[in-house]
């Protein structure tokens, strides 16, 4: 779908623990310096059908096909409410997952990965820059235990696999990035950094 825009539309994906929220708050400021209006988000949203997908990792998970219907749902919202209107007046938009998270996490036997990205490439724009945070699911894991928290029903070991290895599939998309996030923050904070001042520098906005 083309979906032309003045502003910047950069994704952040990777298994949790890979440090997406701790990046976007540095992308942020990185943006805002360099003058632009800075607009960060994430998906799930904290909106109605948002907040049916995060309370179902807390129990029992949905099936795909309810969570990929509540997903479009939640998106749609989310695109046409904060998303499209910052780009439409030449934001930078950073949100933390993206259709492509729906592809890791939902794509199965009774749902394939061809019909979730068709479905949501019907509406919704392909990022600019997508940025992807890879690191060793243990990593991941261990950082999430670091933090107090408890892995919810979508981060089982598998699952984390899973996700991983669909995440690295994505690296040879033209706009992917493919950023090894196992090292410090600051080293990440280069690399994304680097990778979103190129991309704002082919779209001559820079």
């Amino acid at each position: 779908m083309s979906d032309p825009h003045r502003g910047l539309l950069v994704v952040l994906e990777g298994i949790d623990g890979a440090g997406k929220s701790t990046q976007i708050r540095r992308l942020q400021l990185l943006a805002q310096a360099l003058g632009f209006e800075c607009v960060a988000s994430r998906e799930p949203t904290h909106g109605p059908y948002g907040r049916q997908l995060r309370e179902s990792a807390t129990r029992m998970r949905l099936s795909r096909t309810q969570e990929h219907a509540l997903l479009l749902l939640d998106r749609r919202e989310h695109l046409d409410v904060l998303v499209r209107p910052a780009l439409a007046r030449g934001a930078v938009v950073l949100l933390d997952r993206y259709y492509f998270s729906s592809i890791a996490y939902q794509a199965g036997p009774e749902l394939a990965a061809t019909q979730i990205r068709a479905d949501n490439e019907a509406f919704a724009p392909p990022p600019d820059l997508l940025l992807i945070l890879d690191l060793p699911v243990a990593v991941g894991l261990a950082r999430i235990g670091a933090r107090g928290d408890h892995p919810n029903a979508f981060e089982a070991t598998a699952t984390l696999e899973h996700c991983r290895a669909v995440y690295r599939g994505f690296a040879n998309e033209p706009h992917a990035r493919l950023i090894d996030a196992s090292g410090d923050a600051d080293s990440v904070t280069a690399q994304v950094s680097a990778a979103v001042v190129r991309t704002l520098q082919a779209r001559a906005l820079l």
